[in-house]
């Protein structure tokens, strides 16, 4: 059954506009909020006595603060809108780096990420797809949302090596503050001079019964059946590859490039998916991408000691690996409309949110081999859940 709540939009004047400034102001803001951990990691560890596990504790932490405000956070998106929110969440987030910046124990740390957490979950890809799905037209919300994630999805090529040279020039503190500045001065200006401040009025007439229709509809627990569990077998797979391939007999610097492959098949994924989608529709699509996904996977053990072998075998997996970016909102925008989209999407972030920070340490228990051809299964899971959900809301149409 397909349900669809709500009426559709017309596209607003300025989404081309908004657009724009989000795959700005998203890629300085994953940038900033998440990569730029990794980075100082080792000169952090350095710095504040402690070990790697106990530094890393704070990316956790932000990752199920995040979580915990998927929901919050869509509920105010849904009746407020995004410009007070994604305003206040950079404001945050620079407040909270410049903060990271003046630490001197964890205990400091763990706080300060854990607003970085917030931060994220109000003003990043959450928050700034329901802006996007509440002000464009039905057909052009995916193609939206792409463009976004295709500049956004440089995040980590621009901001590794910038936080490293920063850090190398001055220290990771310095290099701290000034990258809080950049993210200072371009989200909050931009998020509140583009964000819209209020929800398309037409919106305003459907009532929270919709996400008490959407959580009772079958199809709903199906979806999210479908994407947590691969968001649980793309963020171990992302954690764990490099080691994988290393252990398989590669040098590291190999493993690394084999691994790098992921984030620039992403956007061949997303841009493939999105092509194939206005024809095939996009729970049809992702759910076949998803089994490229798992073939690609579980082929890996038997060719991971050839640089050819294990090269088609990420780039199989490394179609997908950006998909769910977004097919998710697409798809729950499709079938539930809108009106409600923020909180109805939130909800299912919240357990996507838990599965990758969670999936990464169970995998890290595993044998090698084993993690690979669960994370296999899971896939071909997530891409039957998905095939069921999009059949059945093809043969209601």
């Amino acid at each position: 059954m397909t349900t669809d709540v709500a009426p559709k939009t017309a596209a607003h004047p300025r989404t081309r506009g908004l657009v724009a400034v989000f795959a700005v102001t998203q890629t300085i803001g994953y940038g900033v909020l998440f990569y730029t951990f990794s980075v100082l990691l080792t000169p952090m560890t350095a710095s504040l006595s402690a070990s790697r596990f106990e530094i890393t504790i704070a990316l956790t932490i932000s990752v199920m603060a995040a979580a915990a405000s998927a929901i919050p956070v869509g509920r105010w998106l849904d009746a407020r809108g995004g410009r007070a929110l994604m305003t206040t969440g950079s404001i945050l987030g620079a407040a909270a780096v410049a903060a990271w910046s003046q630490v001197t124990a964890l205990w400091q740390l763990y706080a300060v990420f854990a607003v970085i957490g917030l931060a994220s979950a109000m003003s990043l890809y959450e928050a700034a797809f329901a802006v996007l799905i509440a002000v464009s037209a039905p057909e052009r919300r995916a193609t939206a949302m792409l463009a976004v994630t295709i500049v956004a999805g440089f995040a980590s090529s621009i901001f590794f090596p910038l936080t490293g040279w920063l850090a190398s020039t001055w220290n990771w503190r310095t290099a701290l503050l000034v990258l809080a500045g950049l993210l200072a001065l371009t989200a909050v200006p931009g998020h509140f001079l583009a964000v819209p401040a209020a929800r398309p009025a037409r919106q305003h007439a459907t009532s929270v019964g919709d996400v008490r229709r959407a959580l009772t509809d079958r199809g709903f627990w199906l979806l999210a059946a479908s994407f947590v569990t691969h968001s649980a077998a793309v963020a171990a797979i992302g954690v764990l590859l490099v080691s994988y391939l290393a252990e398989a007999g590669h040098a590291a610097t190999l493993a690394a490039s084999l691994a790098g492959l992921l984030g620039i098949l992403s956007v061949t994924g997303r841009l493939t998916t999105t092509a194939l989608a206005r024809r095939f529709g996009m729970p049809a699509v992702t759910a076949a991408i998803f089994a490229v996904q798992a073939a690609g996977l579980a082929m890996l053990p038997f060719f991971a000691t050839s640089v050819a072998g294990a090269a088609a075998c990420v780039v199989a997996f490394g179609l997908g690996f950006g998909v769910a970016t977004i097919a998710r909102p697409t798809i729950l925008a499709d079938r539930y409309g809108p009106a409600r989209y923020a909180t109805i999407a939130g909800t299912m972030a919240l357990p996507m949110t838990i599965a990758k920070a969670l999936a990464p340490l169970g995998a890290a228990l595993l044998a090698a081999d084993a993690f690979i051809w669960i994370s296999a299964v899971v896939c071909l899971a997530a891409a039957g859940l998905l095939a069921v959900v999009g059949h059945r809301s093809g043969s209601h149409q």
